[in-house]
This record gives structure tokens, C-alpha cells and sequence, in this order.
């Protein structure tokens, strides 16, 4: 497992797990098997309603805690209540404190995630997260950001695959030392990525799927990556990454796929509240 070092001088596994849309009652079994598969790295999210069955996972597996990373988020609705939110989860998960806390959303139309960044920050200094952060902010939110507080994101998670690249927000943020998060890595089945014949090529090449070659692309782009599955055979798949590498012009060729005028395909961050 490669892990990558934020700027707050901690380390977080670049590889993960993720469990959006995950249903709660089987959140237990399948955290379960992804511990099993040698996944360490767990995000999840307060909306997600399934922290509990982490928690669950995370008690039956024996795993020492501090081989474990834990993230979780807070919702836009508790952007002002960031404490009793952050306790509420912490609760459902078992756990005294989270690797990584993040604002979820943005939510401008609220003006709110200024406040809540101040709040994130008390709660680090507390103890009760070591690192915090964001999720879904662009350029416009992130300066406002860094122009109200000294303390620096350790994370942006936004929507990132091949056809949706944000390289605005990307290269902002690496200017200002804050690592990017992919969420939605494989683009969410919602476009053909996986038959695409760039992807298709460097699959055969390697002799991996197709999936594994794009989340090869994402680490070998320095994104930290959590693609999510119910399967545990995706779970295997999505792990044996680690012995391959994409050259310079396979890589290339998949960053070159960025769909004109772009390929989101979840939600604009300006339109979540």
C-alpha cells in the first residue's frame, strides 16, 4: 500500500475504500470483507447513514486502531452545529476521534462553510479528528477559504475521473499543498470509461482490467482513491494495483480523455444545499 504524506505532516493510505450508497444493512458484511481484502482506508459520510455498520466492521475486526483510517463528513444541515455533528458520528462509529473530517459540501446559497471550517479546526486542536478538510470545493470556495483562515485543507475530495478532470481546481490546490481526493473514480457506470479503447489498450497491455488501469491512472496522478463495491471480488480487483505501472503515454492518453466543456456526473457543487 503507498501512502501519501498531507500537509499537516500526517500520512493517509492512497488507496481506500468507499461506501456511498452503500445500504446500511449490509454496511457490516461488506466493510467486513473489505478489511479481509486488506483495505485500511474507510470513508464515509454522516448522510450515508451507514457509519454505524462501519463502526461495526471496524469492532469485529481486530485491527489495531492506528492501522486503521477513518474519514467521515458533515452535512450541510450541521455545517453550524460542527461539534455535536462530528460527536454524533463519532458515536455511531465507536471511535474517540476520525483520521480525517471534511465539510461534504460547500452549500454557497448557505454561507455557512466559512464558520464551519473555524469550527473543524477547533475540533483538530481538540483531538477529536487528526486531520481536516474539504469535499466538492471549487477555486471560488476554496480562496475564500484560505483568505478567512490560516489553516490550510489537507484534503479536497471532488468528483474526479477521466471525463470529469477539474484541472482548475486540481492544479489549485496543488499550488497551495492540498491533496486531491477522487470520488465517483470510475465515473459512477454512468458513461462507457471501462470500453473505452485508450483504457482498453493499456488493460491488455498489462494484463489487468480496465478498472484497475484507471485506478492506476488516479494514483499515478497523485489522487488519493477509494473506488466503492458490494462485490468482494471487486474488492480484490480494485486492490491489485500495486504491481504494474501505466507508462508515460498511457497515461497521457487517459489524461487526454477529459470530455470537452467536461463529464461530470454527479451533482455542481454550487447547486448542493
Amino acid at each position: 500500500m503507498e501512502s501519501i504524506t498531507l500537509n499537516d505532516g500526517t500520512t493517509i493510505p492512497q488507496l481506500g475504500f468507499g461506501v456511498f450508497k452503500v445500504d446500511p444493512a449490509h454496511t457490516e458484511r461488506i466493510v467486513s470483507e473489505a478489511l479481509e481484502v486488506g483495505y485500511r482506508h474507510i470513508d464515509t459520510a454522516a448522510i450515508y447513514g451507514n457509519e454505524e455498520g462501519v463502526g461495526r466492521a471496524i469492532a469485529a475486526s481486530g485491527i489495531p486502531r492506528d492501522e486503521l483510517y477513518i474519514t467521515t463528513k458533515l452535512w450541510n444541515d450541521r455545517q453550524g452545529d460542527a461539534p455535536a455533528a462530528l460527536r454524533e458520528s463519532l458515536d455511531k462509529l465507536g471511535l474517540d476521534r476520525v483520521d480525517l473530517y471534511l465539510i461534504h459540501w460547500p452549500a454557497p446559497a448557505n454561507d455557512r462553510y466559512v464558520a464551519a471550517w473555524r469550527s473543524l479546526v477547533e475540533l483538530q486542536a481538540a483531538g477529536h479528528t487528526t486531520s481536516i478538510g474539504v469535499a466538492n470545493f471549487l477555486v471560488p470556495h476554496l480562496e475564500r477559504l484560505l483568505g478567512e483562515s490560516d489553516v490550510v485543507p489537507a484534503v479536497d475530495q471532488i468528483e474526479l475521473h477521466p471525463a470529469h478532470q477539474q484541472p482548475a481546481t486540481v492544479a489549485f490546490a496543488r499550488e497551495h499543498g492540498i491533496h486531491i481526493e477522487s470520488w465517483g473514480p470510475l465515473g459512477q457506470a454512468k458513461y462507457p470509461l471501462l470500453e473505452n479503447p485508450v483504457i482498453s489498450a493499456a488493460a491488455e497491455a498489462h494484463g489487468k482490467s480496465p478498472a484497475q488501469v484507471v485506478i492506476r491512472w488516479h494514483l499515478q496522478s497523485g489522487f488519493i482513491v477509494f473506488p466503492k463495491t458490494n462485490r468482494r471480488e471487486r474488492m480484490v480487483e480494485n486492490f491489485d494495483v500495486f504491481d504494474f505501472a501505466l507508462t508515460d503515454a498511457e497515461q497521457a492518453a487517459i489524461t487526454a480523455l477529459e470530455a470537452e466543456g467536461g463529464g461530470r456526473v454527479g451533482s455542481h457543487p454550487d447547486t448542493v444545499n
